[in-house]
């Protein structure tokens, strides 16, 4: 097939992903692709909202605060400042763009959650991230330059030379649905491919999460960092199905309280802020309780909430609940944790380039320094917006100095015959187990090493797979090898760092190192490949 060239390709049809999309469109060509359909992101599950001061009796320096504080020590404290800046001014554009957020008499309503020490979630009831991606889907999909592709995957950047200096060309584009491969050249790339808190056995993320954009952009050698933060939120339903159904933490913001089997209110025991306490706290604090009781899961509940309140404010999770016969109106909702967010990723400036020239990366598939060990709740989804505007103002200048498309000197050659083209759902699973049980909410030295075998044994079965298996033109089955190949890479990088991390801070808690060591790991975790 001939190769598509453009200007800019997009990889991920997230909040970032379409924010970026929307602003470089406006003076460039752009092809997004998406794997599955538009609407299968992270972003269209976020229930809670974005965090903004947008009132009067809040301020940047409050909010600067409850970020760096959440963060244990790793923000950077200049990107901080530059993500809760801008704040306002990402809520007016959403709003431009036709999200519809929840008001009150007249203004935006604002919500709270666990770290904040004002009300500034900013929201559209709890289906924050549907409202958004909505938008956001119907203004990409209205541009004349923007061109998206679904069901297409990024299996791997192209590398290219240009003026004697090695960059990121673009990237080789599998079309699940006819099982071909086509070369995607452009000037620059974005990288938008979202999360991957899919290899976990539990999580709240859908299963394309499976970190697509940090494993190819390590793979093509550029430097990821703090892999090993992973984001448990403590409040999924049980029993945690293949997806996990989010409880939100605007629940507790408006007074849901956790207890345990004997009914027991227990947070206060473990941080003064109680059921607000930032997620590290509470996931390990609902974690040391369900292994004190051994029961299956803890309880939440909202059943003093005002009736009209819950059924106004929290539709989602009101239908979400009712349809596994509970009514959180007057039944404690059962919960658990599961993972949801990764807060390391592919290292990136202030603007969004990585250490790749010509590849840039935003939303959870970056690390931009402003998460730390532990992000604040609903500053994800204004750090997509916030970092992604500023990545599109800096390669559209970028994009003066780079020739057209077809002047590049493209230096990947890239075939399917190296992925397996049989199932690898067992594969799969083992993976996901081995990061429940050996890098989870609480983490051991032995876990950790242990893990770390356990996954280069499931690296080397998957690339004896690819040696024995014959090419078949099923997408379906490339897409799944190369999302499992992905999965294990990114575990790979996440035991690495949680390795080297010889304290506990943030979401690391290690139990052989259970305080923090500023002396010696004050800094990131980084991991700069060779490429």
């Amino acid at each position: 097939m001939r190769p598509i060239d453009t200007d800019i390709l997009v990889v991920g049809s997230g909040i970032a992903g379409l924010t970026f999309a929307l602003r470089v469109a406006e003076y460039a060509d752009v092809v997004l692709v998406t794997k599955k359909d538009r609407l299968d992101s992270n972003t269209n599950y976020a229930q809670g909202g974005i965090a903004a001061v947008v009132s009067s009796g809040d301020s940047f320096g409050r909010h600067v605060e409850d970020t760096l504080h959440a963060g244990a020590g790793l923000c950077h404290i200049d990107r901080v400042r530059t993500l809760v800046r801008s704040g306002p001014q990402a809520v007016a554009d959403l709003i431009e763009w036709g999200v519809q957020f929840s008001r009150s008499e007249g203004r935006l309503a604002l919500g709270i959650e666990g770290g904040h020490s004002k009300a500034r979630i900013v929201h559209s009831q709890d289906r924050t991230g549907a409202a958004i991606e909505d938008a956001l889907d119907r203004a990409v999909a209205a541009h004349p330059r923007i061109r998206v592709l679904e069901n297409h995957m990024a299996l791997s950047l192209l590398a290219a030379r240009l003026e004697g200096r090695r960059r990121c060309g673009g990237a080789w584009v599998l079309d699940v649905k006819s099982g071909s491969a086509i070369q995607l050249i452009s000037r620059a790339t974005m990288l938008a491919a979202g999360g991957s808190s899919a290899v976990y056995q539990h999580t709240t993320n859908p299963a394309i999460a499976t970190g697509d954009g940090v494993a190819i952009a390590h793979r093509i050698g550029a430097t990821v960092a703090n892999m090993e933060f992973t984001q448990f939120h403590p409040t999924a339903l049980y029993p945690a199905e293949e997806r996990a159904f989010l409880i939100s933490e605007a629940l507790r913001g408006e007074g849901a309280i956790l207890r345990n089997w004997d009914g027991d209110a227990f947070m206060h025991a473990y941080d003064v802020r109680g059921d607000l306490a930032p997620r590290d706290i509470v996931a390990r604090a609902v974690h040391s309780e369900l292994r004190n009781s051994a029961k299956p899961h803890l309880w939440l509940d909202a059943r003093h909430i005002a009736r009209e309140r819950m059924e106004e404010r929290f539709p989602g999770i009101l239908e979400g609940c009712l349809s596994k016969d509970i009514d959180p109106r007057r039944d404690p909702i059962p919960i658990v944790p599961a993972a949801h967010y990764m807060c390391g990723g592919v290292w990136t400036d202030r603007d969004g380039r990585t250490t790749l020239p010509g590849l840039f990366a935003a939303g959870e598939t970056a690390c931009t320094g402003v998460h730390g060990a532990n992000r604040l709740a609903s500053n994800s989804l204004l750090e997509a917006v916030v970092f992604a505007e500023r990545a599109a103002a800096r390669m559209l200048q970028e994009l003066a100095f780079v020739p057209a498309p077809g002047d590049l000197e493209v230096l990947t050659p890239q075939d399917l015959s190296g992925f397996p083209a049989a199932p690898l759902s067992d594969l799969r699973n083992r993976l996901k187990q081995v990061m429940w049980d050996h890098l989870g909410i609480v983490r051991t030295r032995s876990e950790m090493h242990a893990g770390a075998e356990l996954l280069e044994g499931l690296r080397r079965e998957w690339w004896q797979l690819s040696q024995r298996s014959e090419p078949s033109g099923n997408g379906i089955h490339w897409a799944e090898a190369a999302e499992t190949l992905n999965m294990i890479d990114v575990a790979r990088l996440a035991v690495r760092c949680a390795r080297w991390r010889r304290e506990s801070r943030g979401l690391h808690f290690v139990t052989d190192f259970p305080h923090r060591d500023n002396e010696s790991f004050l800094h990131d975790s980084t991991i700069v490949a060779t490429g």
